[in-house]
């Protein structure tokens, strides 16, 4: 499958593309993810990522297409693809649309996750994050807790509460992403290519997006 998941922070894009990806093999492939790796191998797209993370500013658009170009030809995306929170503006939707045609892939589907805001802000708030930056494993208080003393379960370091996981910054990346990214559900509504699941059940989600995709 050649996949988008676009919703708001929070609605579980990360858990539902980990679950599909054992539909059929399909990678997942999130922005902060090849972004991190690319600086981490050191590339020459890898350096110029860098310099603009290490100022805190947002990596331009076309380097991040760059990099995304160079991600889908790598092998293991043959099998199929999940954009994890990828486009996040109309913009990047369009250099996107391009770059598929260029390699003459064809997207299946683009996924919304509808989640009520309640919702989003009870997952994020209770959101804990292995500290290990090699982890980096999410773990939640309520439904996935660390160990008793508040450590990872996998490589033992301390978990945490990330800086954006507070309400108050939550507030505000929703507020942002209903500005940005929430007109990409008309901009994909209209290429015929948007299905909206309202659920907050995970295997539910996944159950009509394979559903949807066998469909096809």
């Amino acid at each position: 499958m050649r996949i988008i998941l676009l919703g708001a922070p929070g609605a579980g894009k990360g858990t539902v593309a980990k679950l599909l990806t054992e539909f059929d093999g399909s990678v997942q492939v999130s922005t902060g993810d090849i972004l991190r790796s690319a600086v981490k191998a050191g590339s020459e797209l890898g350096k110029k990522a860098k310099g603009y993370m290490e100022r805190g500013e947002l990596v331009p658009d076309g380097l991040i297409m760059e990099i995304m170009e160079s991600r889908l030809q790598e092998p293991d995306c043959k099998k199929g693809f999940i954009l994890d929170g990828f486009p996040r503006t109309i913009p990047q939707a369009e250099a996107l649309k391009k770059l598929v045609q260029e390699l003459k892939l064809k997207l299946d589907l683009v996924v919304n996750l509808d989640v009520p805001k309640e919702v989003v802000l009870d997952r994020l708030t209770t959101r804990r994050t292995c500290s290990n930056p090699d982890c980096q494993e999410i773990y939640n208080v309520k439904s996935k807790p660390p160990t008793a003393d508040g450590k990872c379960k996998k490589c033992g370091w301390k978990v945490v509460q990330r800086d954006d996981d507070t309400e108050e910054a939550i507030t505000q990346r929703l507020a942002t992403y209903n500005e940005k990214t929430a007109p990409l559900i008309d901009y994909y509504k209209k290429e015929g290519l948007l299905k909206t699941i309202t659920s907050t059940s995970s295997q539910e989600i996944v159950s009509n997006i394979t559903a949807a995709i066998k469909g096809k």
